[in-house]
């Protein structure tokens, strides 16, 4: 069956008044880049937020907090000055089957795509071109 762009249209303008709603984000881990306006935390925010995201919603929303908490709430700065120190700060992160050494990893990671390709975005359009 051939979806049809008007069939998609619709049914995608539904999810938005579902979903995009202060009742809806107040209490789901989509709350949490909703905190920030710097386009950079929003990404990083959203990232790690989404990369904790099984389970039940009060439980990812609490532990995403309790990560961003871990970065002084300011995680593009965070990711930009991680060091050693701030590596240690992270390993007392745990969140179901992500632990602290996994959160590192990330860090290390995001730090690298900020640093070489500027936002997250960045590296999306890049790769996109490429494939074009």
């Amino acid at each position: 069956m051939k979806l049809k762009i008007s069939d998609l249209k619709e049914f995608l303008d539904e999810k938005v008044e579902l979903y995009n709603r202060p009742a809806f984000i107040e209490s789901d881990p989509i709350s949490i880049p909703h905190q920030f306006t710097g386009k950079e935390d929003k990404e990083i925010s959203g990232f790690l937020a989404a990369s904790i995201a099984w389970g039940r919603r009060d439980l990812i929303l609490r532990s995403s907090e309790r990560l961003i908490g871990l970065m002084d709430n300011r995680p593009y700065e965070f990711i930009i000055n991680a060091g050693k120190e701030e590596l240690v700060t992270v390993s007392r992160f745990v969140h179901r089957t992500l632990n602290g050494s996994d959160c590192g990893y990330f860090i290390r990671g995001l730090k690298h795509i900020y640093s070489a390709f500027g936002s997250m975005e960045d590296v999306i359009f890049e790769e996109l071109i490429e494939m074009c």
